[in-house]
């Protein structure tokens, strides 16, 4: 399946998109192509809002493209690799046998299927600004994530034993 109908496939079953991946072995370079697509995403999903912070302050636009793409493409993977690994600790306080690998897939196609809603909530916040749209679209975006990681957590707990 392609990326993108997997994306809309977790939206509908998070488990069953994680459950195939899993299924098809332990690949580190899908997790990594995973987390870096998600982390492209959301630095490309920052862009209408920095231009407007850039606009309105009288800024210049680059510096703050620039600072995200250092938080986002290069410091945030790292974050999200060390964020991965604390989510196996409650795993391994059960006993239970999940792989590191399991773990950070689940984070990472989270964060990748998620993406989607936070460009939206980029457009929102560069064009309508802050607001309660703005929030609204943000709290979406954090109960997707969670739906999505935990689900994938719970398979790859599944798919452990």
């Amino acid at each position: 399946m392609s990326v993108t109908r997997d994306m809309l496939a977790t939206y509908r079953g998070p488990q069953k998109v994680i459950a195939r991946f899993l299924d098809a072995g332990p690949r580190e370079d899908r997790a990594l192509a995973f987390l870096m697509a998600g982390c492209g995403l959301v630095f490309v999903a920052q862009w209408p809002r920095l231009a407007r912070q850039a606009h309105q302050s009288g800024e210049a636009l680059n510096p703050l493209l620039g600072g995200s793409l250092m938080a986002w493409v290069f410091i945030a993977p790292l974050a999200f690799y060390f964020l991965a690994f604390l989510s196996l600790l409650p795993f391994r306080l059960l006993r239970r046998e999940v792989t590191g690998y399991a773990a950070r897939l689940a984070l990472f196609w989270a964060l990748l299927a998620s993406a989607p809603i936070l460009l939206l909530h980029g457009m929102i916040a560069g064009f309508i600004g802050p607001g309660p749209g703005e929030k609204a679209v943000g709290l979406i975006w954090l109960l997707v994530f969670g739906w999505f990681w935990i689900a994938g957590l719970v398979q790859a707990g599944r798919n452990a034993t």
